[in-house]
């Protein structure tokens, strides 16, 4: 397989309903298995206005293959040092291309450029029982470098999350040094 093109996202294809629609899709589908049992209700990860905001805020990149969208990932500074990736979602048409892989490394490059010296994701585990996909996700962000540095409950980042939760959970704060 070729490897993707990713860039971010003109804050103009906020406009574009069409391409706000497709992320929104792909996160959200991406997200309903990779989060199956931990929410009440609804698993729906983003909707349209969330993601035209974050397009228009310049923190969406994408990955196409041959022009289609295949893959995206918020990026964002969190502080001086401190760059986060999130909502990373790839298609599961292509599963097992790299195409996380290489959006992560995009996330990483783009916040060492800017002067970030370690990178933050987070991620919702049950606390309980053991979800594969959380499992898959943990060993890989292992494997790509990344360390668990805070496990606390949701209400503190995220407590209107909290009554929406299907199960207990534990939030894993992971940083990778940048070096």
């Amino acid at each position: 397989m070729t490897t993707p093109e990713i860039a971010f996202l003109p804050p103009s294809a906020a406009e574009d309903a069409a391409l706000v629609a497709t992320l929104t899709e792909l996160v959200n589908t991406v997200y309903a298995k990779a989060e199956a049992g931990l929410w009440a209700g609804s698993a729906d990860r983003t909707n349209a206005g969330e993601m035209a905001g974050l397009v228009r805020a310049g923190e969406i990149a994408v990955a196409r293959l041959d022009g289609a969208v295949v893959g995206s990932v918020r990026i964002q500074r969190l502080a001086a040092d401190l760059g986060e990736f999130g909502l990373l979602a790839a298609s599961p048409e292509v599963r097992g291309a790299g195409i996380g892989r290489e959006l992560v490394r995009f996330a990483e490059r783009h916040c060492r450029d800017g002067g970030c010296t370690r990178m933050q994701l987070e991620l919702l585990v049950p606390r309980e029982w053991t979800h594969p996909s959380k499992d898959f996700l943990a060993q890989w962000y292992s494997r790509l470098g990344y360390r668990v540095v805070e496990t606390s409950t949701i209400d503190g980042p995220h407590p209107e999350l909290a009554p929406l939760l299907a199960t207990p959970c534990d939030f894993l704060v992971w940083h990778k040094e940048l070096g």
